[in-house]
């Protein structure tokens, strides 16, 4: 998940696929444990990053996209080692609920256990994006230090790979909680391009209606769209939060 701000606003994102109180039915916030507040200094019990039952995890991954994409698509499920197919596809699609390690390393809420990032990735990401995100949650699961997971990292073959031309991912849903500021911020689209100046898309700058996050040296820029309507068709408020 990655945070972004500008000008008063804060996009949240999950990427390297995100950037969660479980907001889903009638489940109610989860309140704030002791040592793992918005700044998260360190890991909660992973029982804490856990949704309450198997079907409640597969039908927030599937609130990422419109039914007629999250319907036949995979959906990946928390399981005791790393993310495991709970439900298998047919049109190459896979989603699951990102949690908040899927951050940057300096991101303030890379342990905080209330994030959940629904989000739905097409192909493209899936082959070139995902496989980070997943190699990066079984170190976590095997109980791999942060500052050992960023050494890895850097000889990581899955963490190196540019997103292929094309990858993107939906998160529209609103029962996702992507920050402790935002909640679920606005349904949008995420695009992964190899590192490149934001400029070259006119993300970010006045009147332009284009988000974006340039990654360091080796990482990916992500540019937000922000689209009128969650997953479930309902209306969106577009006012800058």
């Amino acid at each position: 998940m990655r945070n972004y701000r500008q000008r008063g606003m804060v996009t949240v994102v999950p990427f390297e696929v995100c950037a969660l109180a479980l907001l889903l039915g009638t489940v109610g916030p989860v309140p704030a444990q002791d040592g793992n507040d918005a700044q998260a200094p360190s890991m909660a019990p992973i029982a804490q990053y856990r949704i309450g039952s198997r079907s409640e995890e597969i039908a927030l991954a599937r609130s990422a996209a419109p039914a007629s994409i999250s319907g036949e698509a995979e959906v990946m499920v928390l399981g005791d080692r790393g993310y495991e197919t709970a439900v298998k596809g047919k049109n190459g699609f896979v989603c699951l609920v990102e949690r908040s390690w899927f951050a940057s390393f300096t991101d303030p809420q890379f342990w905080n256990s209330r994030i959940r990032g629904p989000d739905c990735l097409n192909p493209a990401a899936v082959s070139t994006v995902l496989p980070a995100n997943l190699e990066r949650t079984q170190w976590v699961l095997a109980g791999v230090s942060k500052a050992e997971m960023l050494t890895r990292t850097k000889s990581s073959a899955a963490a190196r790979q540019a997103p292929a031309p094309g990858a993107m991912g939906y998160m529209m849903s609103k029962q996702g909680h992507l920050s402790d500021v935002d909640g679920h911020w606005h349904p949008h689209l995420m695009f992964f391009q190899p590192h490149t100046a934001l400029s070259a898309f006119g993300a970010n700058l006045p009147g332009s209606p284009l988000l974006g996050q340039e990654g360091g040296a080796g990482e990916a820029t992500v540019l937000f769209v922000p689209v009128s309507k969650w997953s479930d068709g309902t209306s969106a408020s577009m006012e800058r939060r």
